[in-house]
């Protein structure tokens, strides 16, 4: 794992992860995000992995879109074939190569 030149004390982690919950939880229905978007708005540019890994992990986040949040080329989560159905029955428009049509759903908070 890279070793981060502004690692996060715990309280700063704990900071962290409420404010990726937060964001997470007002993605409107039919627009995406990007986990580096996400990192950045929490304040911490360089950690959009540790946005993955708190959506992952955090038992809230069964009940928030996660769905809503992609890769910044607008990739869908690898072996999570149900998020692109969710996407999809939300009117969000792929492109042909399996993408995210980003210029039209991509929502910045």
């Amino acid at each position: 794992m890279r070793d981060y030149p502004d690692t996060m004390s715990p309280e700063q982690a704990r900071t962290f992860r409420n404010d990726v919950l937060n964001i997470v939880g007002q993605i409107p229905s039919g627009r995406v995000t990007t986990y580096g978007i996400i990192a950045a708005w929490a304040g911490w540019p360089s950690h959009s992995r540790m946005v993955g890994r708190t959506l992952r992990y955090a038992p809230e986040a069964a009940s928030l879109p996660c769905h809503r949040v992609v890769n910044k080329e607008g990739r869908t989560a690898p072996g999570w074939s149900r998020q692109r159905v969710l996407l999809e029955e939300e009117g969000v428009a792929f492109r042909p190569n399996g993408h995210v049509d980003m210029q039209r759903h991509l929502w910045e908070p």
